[in-house]
């Protein structure tokens, strides 16, 4: 195996006020591991890692943003904070070399395609880079962080619990967010849906989400949502659905908590505002709900965060 630091690189970027630093590495298993790297300076930091061709490379991108550098600098692909970025080439190795900015947090989930086989073999149709079509093919993908996955990436960045469990601890919260990366609505093939060769219906739907989320304190019944965008409620139902992987309510539900969740991060607000401006009118409710999709209370949120 091939996981080792990258020390003698060339004097590429010399010329800026840079410096180097390393991941933090936990080793879960064989072919499995979790990095951290947090640059809290006021200049770049370089970070490199030799991984060979037999890793995926699961990014996310907590807080800031970073530069990930191919082909001594010939190639950049930029990572913004709540990003994520899925690297695989069984073809060569990918070496990570990354210029992370100042004040940005990154976390990465290394697995080898054996390793990953073993976790996912069961869904390898739905996975598409582990079908036998694509086995031998590059795959390159970036997507959002949701808010159950920034939780998950939280607590890796802001472990204390006692180092014996590290381990365990970290493999728990890297397969967490592994299933919830490809449980997320957009992996969902939605274009084979019929309901979107109406292109009018598909504008209506987006129409009912944007109109949710602007009231989102007061939102509309679904039968006053179906009268102001002009569709059925039947179709609105089935459309939101296909287009959104969730019900109306279950999709405004998740935004309200992220929102809430952001919200609380800033540090602007206490509990009982946060839950007024999403809409609940007592603390209780809101901490109920923001438990239920989070697994903890608010306050409790915010302290794994101090």
């Amino acid at each position: 195996m091939n996981l080792n630091n990258n020390k003698n690189n060339s004097d590429f970027n010399d010329s800026k006020n840079i410096a180097r630093g390393s991941f933090k590495e936990t080793k879960l298993d064989d072919g499995f591991f979790v990095l951290t790297y947090q640059n809290e300076s006021h200049t770049i930091q370089i970070v490199e890692r030799e991984i060979d061709s037999r890793f995926i490379q699961f990014h996310f991108c907590v807080k800031g943003s970073s530069e990930f550098i191919f082909n001594n600098g010939n190639y950049r692909l930029k990572i913004e904070e709540e990003n994520s970025l899925l690297l695989y080439n069984p073809q060569r190795d990918l070496p990570i070399h990354l210029e992370v900015n100042p004040n940005s947090w990154l976390v990465s989930v290394l697995v080898s395609i054996k390793k990953f086989h073993g976790l996912f073999s069961q869904e390898a149709d739905y996975i598409s880079f582990l079908s036998d079509d694509n086995k031998d093919k590059k795959y390159y993908k970036d997507g959002k962080i949701s808010p159950s996955m920034a939780i998950a990436l939280n607590q890796i960045i802001n472990y204390n619990l006692n180092s014996i469990i590290k381990s365990i601890y970290f493999k728990g919260k890297a397969l967490e967010l592994l299933s919830l990366y490809f449980n997320r609505s957009e992996d969902a093939d939605i274009e084979q849906c019929p309901f979107l060769v109406d292109e009018t219906n598909v504008i209506k739907i987006r129409k009912a989400k944007d109109i949710i989320i602007s009231r989102m304190a007061e939102p509309p019944t679904l039968q006053e949502l179906s009268d102001e965008i002009g569709l059925s409620l039947k179709k609105l139902k089935e459309g939101f659905k296909q287009i959104y992987g969730d019900s109306v309510f279950s999709f405004l539900f998740d935004y309200k908590m992220e929102v809430a969740r952001k919200l609380l991060e800033s540090g602007d607000h206490n509990v009982n505002e946060v839950g007024l401006k999403v809409g609940y009118s007592t603390s209780s409710h809101f901490i109920s709900a923001f438990k239920k999709k989070y697994g903890t209370t608010p306050k409790k949120y915010l302290m794994s965060l101090s």
